[in-house]
């Protein structure tokens, strides 16, 4: 893993903390999902590709675009686009992916004092919640979407099978899954409080979702609002980066699932 990078932006006063996020107006309130009334029917989360990390000038600064599903073999490429960045910026836009790449792509972001920014009409789900959560600053514009849900294994294909063999079959698997869960709660809850999150964004929030379901299923999300960001520290300071170019929304995939 590269060194740390020097801390380039001066964090701004308590009374500038409080003054967060949602003072810019941002568009029209996308139409919401009757199945999920705290989300819109079809969030831009961009395509369920690997994720790609391009470097963009925007209104004269360099910014990291982080778009796409967060594969396993994400961490080269993260610690890559990282060592060679002159900015310290990086915009999310995912559907989420493996859980605990995400976990350690946002230690990542967060070892090298990077600011993380979720744009108006970009969505970051699941496991990209975690990538967004490693920032030293983040920030979520008004029309941006922090999307959570409650972690599973049950929709792994191999855990599918192996249930639908018999009984003797789906006692070791739910004994897996068991131990897996566990882990991977204690996991959440360490990055959580490493990154200055409050814990109860899992307690209140994440754990009360269903745990059955996956990105095709609406019911099982929960987009946070810019008060609820606030309350839990997602959000944890004013904003003063550069502001985006208005990008078409790529062609939306919902079979994708952080677990």
């Amino acid at each position: 893993m590269s060194g740390s990078r020097p801390v380039r932006r001066k964090l701004p006063s308590l009374l500038a903390m409080l003054a967060l996020t949602g003072a810019q107006a941002g568009p029209a309130q996308a139409p919401r999902d009757p199945a999920n009334p705290t989300c819109p029917r079809a969030p831009n989360w961009g395509t369920n590709q690997p994720m790609t990390l391009t470097v963009q000038q925007i209104n004269g600064h360099p910014v990291l675009l982080a778009e796409g599903r967060i594969d396993d073999n994400l961490l080269p490429r993260l610690q890559e686009a990282l060592r060679t960045f002159q900015g310290d910026e990086i915009w999310l836009r995912s559907g989420g992916g493996n859980a605990r790449i995400g976990n350690q792509a946002g230690t990542l972001i967060r070892n090298n004092n990077m600011t993380t920014r979720i744009p108006a009409g970009w969505a970051c789900f699941s496991a990209c919640n975690f990538l967004f959560m490693g920032g030293v600053v983040r920030h979520i514009d008004q029309g941006g979407l922090f999307i959570v849900h409650m972690f599973t294994f049950t929709s792994d294909p191999t855990v599918r099978r192996q249930v639908a063999q018999g009984a003797d079959s789906s006692i070791g698997v739910i004994s897996d899954v068991e131990q897996n869960s566990a882990l991977l709660a204690s996991e959440d809850n360490d990055f959580l409080i490493r990154m200055g999150l409050y814990r109860t964004l899992l307690t209140e929030v994440m754990y009360q979702q269903r745990a059955v379901g996956d990105a095709s299923n609406p019911s099982t999300m929960r987009c946070l609002t810019l008060e609820e960001a606030r309350r839990y520290n997602v959000v944890n300071d004013r904003y003063d980066g550069p502001e985006p170019t208005p990008q078409p929304a790529p062609p939306q995939d919902r079979r994708q699932r952080r677990r």
